[in-house]
């Protein structure tokens, strides 16, 4: 089903038939990302794997084997899998999950998923994985065959052996009619003039619009972006600005950044490395600029159990650290000559309003978690600091100019702007997006998820004029030939499983 037909809302049915029915131990439920594993208080396909999502050389992943009864008792009793946004799942991620689930199962290796049931939630039609082939790509068949072109054609397989669908076709969140049949058309690439008018009249600056970015509610409304670089400097940007309404001296966090054990001194180098974007650095900012009341994500999973997992929103509310020495300037040019930075942070004051904590810990009021620091390792490219005779040398001799980095830092990014991606899957009370796309490849998924997130056209702005052309892109070849077969199984299905009413 696209997006708000209630899919997430159908997930939690089913796991609550399980818990009535005493049967809850029989369903597992997984999904790609942290947020979307939380929506449905499942857990991440990557954790379950056991996989690092570190990128040092030593990629840390769990090994499994038959006879594992670690594994075999985590698996004794499930016989149901959900796996929600599909999108996202790429063919050899469902290839692994698929080797996993049958060694935990196991019998006979033949028999996909080790005779477990999966079931498939999502929308083809979303964002699609990321270093992998969404699950309707095509193989094609090459001379040379590799292990992960093998692990692409077995999932591919178990795609092809999907026997039952049902559509999810009643639009749950969107109530503005018009801006459905919008929504619609944009999905299939069909979109007209008069919907690109519609648009426009949600264009900030527009006089018509009695809307104001410095008010309630659009003060408060995150900003969607396609870029992680853009991202952190509206963060960056809006808690500055915050601090300054407050009277407040602006506070940043600075990350500590080691190599080879020992704290980075290279002013350049150390520089370099802290303005990197947080989506390059295991999702650790190299700055973090902080004021009470400002909104945050946590970036790592702290107690998944508890529903503090990465992409959780919080509040932030205090910061616990030691005074240096010396009060440190960095002098970076993105934040004002009166910043206080603070290099030796102990942990933030953290509200949590979803948090499954029942009882408060001590001395904090409900909901308030303390968030200590993080360790990261993260490989960063010196090539663009060497002189260029040394960076030519160490292409032709073949030498890495790529280093390994440890990085301690507060698992928080700021939440006013979060990237089109991480919004899907997120029912948003008011957004404010940006239509314009940046260079590369763009997919259906670029505008339909930021658009797709508010259920009136009232509860979006538009940061900026924008192309028609944004509102033209179609569907690819093989997501159409899916979409098609998909669309004939779940046309047969209710004859093959008839419900009397």
């Amino acid at each position: 089903g696209c997006g708000g037909t209630g899919k997430s809302q159908l997930i939690r049915a089913i796991t609550q038939y399980f818990q009535l029915t005493k049967r809850g131990k029989m369903l597992r439920k997984l999904a790609p990302t942290s947020i979307a594993a939380a929506e449905i208080d499942g857990l991440t396909i990557h954790s379950f794997l056991g996989e690092s999502r570190k990128s040092s050389k030593k990629k840390q992943t769990r090994t499994f084997r038959p006879g594992d009864t670690k594994l075999e008792n985590e698996w004794r009793h499930v016989k149901y899998l959900i796996i929600d946004e599909m999108s996202m799942i790429g063919l050899s991620l469902l290839a692994r999950l698929n080797r996993i689930v049958k060694t935990a199962k196991h019998i006979n290796s033949e028999i996909p998923f080790g005779g477990v049931n999966v079931i498939f939630f999502g929308d083809y039609l979303q964002y699609s994985p990321v270093l992998d082939r969404p699950l309707y790509h095509s193989c094609a068949s090459s001379e040379q065959i590799t292990e992960r072109q093998i692990d692409m054609q077995c999932a591919q397989k178990l795609i092809s052996q999907m026997n039952c669908v049902v559509e999810l076709s009643q639009q749950m969140r969107t109530e503005d009619l018009r801006y459905l049949e919008l929504l619609n058309r944009l999905r299939g690439g069909q979109s007209i003039i008069e919907d690109y008018q519609l648009l426009c009249t949600r264009i900030v600056g527009n006089p018509k619009l009695q809307a104001s970015l410095r008010q309630k509610p659009w003060n408060e409304a995150p900003i969607l972006v396609f870029r992680n670089t853009l991202r952190t400097q509206i963060n960056n940007r809006a808690v500055l600005n915050k601090a300054m309404e407050m009277g407040l001296r602006p506070m940043v966090c600075v990350a500590q950044d080691y190599f080879q054990g020992k704290i980075i001194d290279d002013l350049r180098l150390r520089k370099t490395i802290l303005e990197l974007p947080d989506n390059k650095t295991e999702h650790l900012p190299g700055y973090l600029p902080l004021v009470p009341g400002m909104p945050v994500l946590l970036t790592e999973n702290v107690a998944t159990e508890l529903g503090l997992s990465n992409g959780t929103r919080g509040i932030f509310h205090q910061l616990v650290y030691e005074e240096s020495s010396a009060d440190i300037q960095f002098q970076d040019k993105n934040f004002p000559t009166n910043t206080k930075f603070i290099t030796q942070p102990k942990y933030a004051l953290v509200e949590f309003p979803n948090c499954k904590l029942d009882s408060e810990l001590a001395e904090l009021q409900a909901k308030i978690i303390p968030i200590p620091i993080s360790e990261q390792t993260f490989l960063f490219d010196v090539k663009e600091l060497l002189a260029e005779n040394v960076a030519n040398a160490a292409k032709i001799n073949k030498k890495t100019t790529k280093i390994s980095i440890k990085r301690k830092a507060l698992p928080l990014i700021p939440a006013y702007s979060m990237t089109t991606h991480k919004s899907q899957g997120q029912t948003l009370g008011k957004i404010i997006i940006d239509l314009v796309m940046p260079p590369g490849s763009v997919e259906v998924a670029s505008v339909y998820v930021s658009l797709s997130r508010v259920k009136r056209l009232d509860d979006l702005l538009i940061i900026r004029p924008f192309e028609f052309a944004a509102l033209q892109v179609k569907p690819s070849t093989a997501q159409r030939e899916e979409l098609k077969r998909l669309d004939r199984i779940a046309k047969s299905t209710p004859k093959r499983f008839p419900i009397s009413m």
